[in-house]
């Protein structure tokens, strides 16, 4: 179904950036980047290496600010907002290398990551018996991600697609509107990235999705628009379709890409 079909067309972006630039030095890394996605659509921002993908994901979480431009999330300018005020509007994100709780087990790591956007800077872990309703939204997390026979396996032994689908469950303990993926298909085998396809298509249409991904399988699967990248620059903008049939993006990324994806 189109975004088109679920959203009125006076909807207006849930993200916007304008005029967006991230210099490091004497590097430009992103350079006057504009981007308007929609409440509840499924984007995905490619280029090759070096394209400025991540750096840009940094900017819109807020890890570090723009040089140049604006960014709006839910209406509301957060420039300069730090990245967990980001998070509590409702934004959330993985990254490239996992960040889990490996000598833990499944149910403790979603556990932890649903206290964590709870209110409060410092609370108990354990909460004496009163955290019954936190292991159930964990438990919950882990049926909706496919690893409710799992709850009990520390997070070291799980398979590599496993954890990237509990990266996913984390992601949504807090009931994200945003959720931003950085290269969740990565040293993946094929059939996990079958399996990711399919998790990531049964999100919740209230949770817009956003990813970097190189396996264009998985992103052109997954996404209805497609922003590319090319030395810190969008070059072009268009469903998967239109991004599949570009000259332009065929000789600087499917040319060369698309055959190992």
């Amino acid at each position: 179904m189109s975004i088109a079909a679920t959203e009125p067309e006076s909807a207006e972006p849930i993200l916007r950036l304008r005029g967006v630039g991230r210099r490091f030095g004497g590097v430009l890394a992103v350079h006057d980047v504009d981007l308007d996605v929609m409440p509840g659509e499924r984007r995905a921002l490619l280029g090759p290496n070096g394209a400025g993908k991540t750096t840009l994901f940094n900017v819109i979480s807020g890890e570090f600010p723009p040089t140049a431009g604006r960014v709006e999330l839910f209406g509301r300018d957060v420039t300069t907002m730090p990245a967990r005020r980001r998070a509590k509007l409702g934004l959330t994100r993985t990254f490239q290398t996992s960040r889990l709780f490996l000598g833990l087990t499944v149910e403790d790591n979603l556990y932890l990551a649903v206290i964590g956007v709870r209110g409060g800077h410092l609370r108990p872990v354990r909460l004496s018996g009163r955290d019954g309703p936190i292991r159930e939204r964990a438990r919950d997390l882990a049926q909706r991600v496919g690893l409710e026979r799992q709850l009990g396996t520390l997070v070291g032994s799980l398979s590599h697609g496993e954890q990237r689908q509990l990266e996913v469950g984390m992601a949504r303990a807090g009931d994200p509107k945003i959720m931003m993926l950085d290269e969740p298909a990565a040293g993946l085998s094929r059939g996990e990235r079958v399996a990711l396809t399919e998790l990531l298509l049964g999100l919740d249409r209230d949770i817009t999705l956003i990813l970097i991904e190189h396996d264009m399988d998985v992103a052109l699967g997954v996404a209805e628009r497609v922003t590319m990248m090319h030395d810190g620059r969008v070059i072009v903008e268009g469903t998967p379709a239109e991004i599949r049939g570009n000259q332009l993006v065929h000789d600087l990324y499917l040319g060369s890409h698309h055959a190992h994806a």
